[in-house]
């Protein structure tokens, strides 16, 4: 193995909305390798294996060193620098979407603060990001399987997240909500439904969405749902009435309705000027 290595993979066609990864890697680097002074236009996770480094971002330099995890926010300027006596080996997962910023702000990560040290369940961490990387591929379903191993990998620092107990049981409450949708959206779920499977009331599930999210379970769903809507839009030649179906619609009609108010166009005007 030489004295410093690089495996890096950058997906070239970023396929699903609400979460996909933008590349993946890992590396040992040099003594002094530097990135920067420069932006990059997604989120930047570095689990820290060994070694050490510093973090600058707004005007602040963290030392940070192996078990640490540091966090790029997007069109943020940042320069990280290996160490020269001790350079650090790393491993890194850039991702993008709508749902990025909503599970980030239920872990420990923050602008003010965005690293971890001793990050709880780094190994797991690692490992996961590993798994991104074997599964790292320009088709379809490799976007889907490298961003379900993200999913995965983001609510371990959902469950390492040391806020306030109150937070922490909305966080955990939050997130079995995301995975219970994420897998059930196509059948007619209802708030109810959600909240059953987490075992709460629908207020105390309100409660915790709005804490966590800002915005209802009710709204997370339809969001979720517009998002595959309009991926399948774009992506696939369903009927309108097929697409409903497939997001959990039985009606075609209210499904056009909904689509119209979050997107200011109905589906059919939206698949023709997203496919021209």
């Amino acid at each position: 193995m030489p004295h410093h290595y690089k495996n890096s993979y950058k997906v070239t066609e970023k396929e699903l909305v609400s979460l996909s990864v933008y590349n993946v890697g890992f590396q040992k680097c040099d003594a002094l390798y530097q990135w920067g002074p420069g932006i990059r236009d997604h989120y930047l996770i570095h689990y820290i294996i060994s070694g050490k480094g510093t973090y600058r971002v707004a005007g602040q330099t963290y030392h940070l060193s192996g078990g640490d995890t540091f966090l790029v926010y997007p069109n943020t300027e940042v320069v990280y620098c290996a160490d020269e006596q001790n350079p650090w080996e790393y491993a890194w997962v850039g991702f993008t979407g709508s749902d990025a910023s909503m599970i980030l702000k239920a872990t420990d990560f923050s602008p003010e603060n965005p690293f971890i040290r001793d990050t709880p369940r780094g190994n797991d961490i690692h490992r996961q990001i590993l798994h991104i990387y074997d599964a790292r591929g320009n088709e379809f379903e490799h976007a889907v399987e490298m961003t379900g191993r993200l999913y995965t990998m983001l609510a371990l620092f959902m469950h390492g997240a040391t806020h306030a107990g109150s937070q922490n049981s909305a966080n955990s409450y939050v997130q079995k909500s995301i995975e219970y949708i994420s897998s059930n959206y196509s059948y007619a779920i209802t708030v109810e439904d959600i909240a059953g499977y987490v075992g709460v009331s629908r207020s105390h599930l309100f409660r915790s969405f709005e804490a966590v999210l800002g915005r209802s379970p009710k709204e997370y769903l339809t969001d979720f749902r517009m998002k595959q809507a309009c991926y399948l839009l774009e992506h696939s030649s369903l009927s309108i009435t097929a697409i409903a179906n497939s997001l959990g619609f039985d009606n075609s009609l209210y499904f056009s309705k909904t689509f119209h108010r979050q997107k200011g166009m109905s589906p059919k005007e939206y698949r023709e000027k997203n496919r021209s």
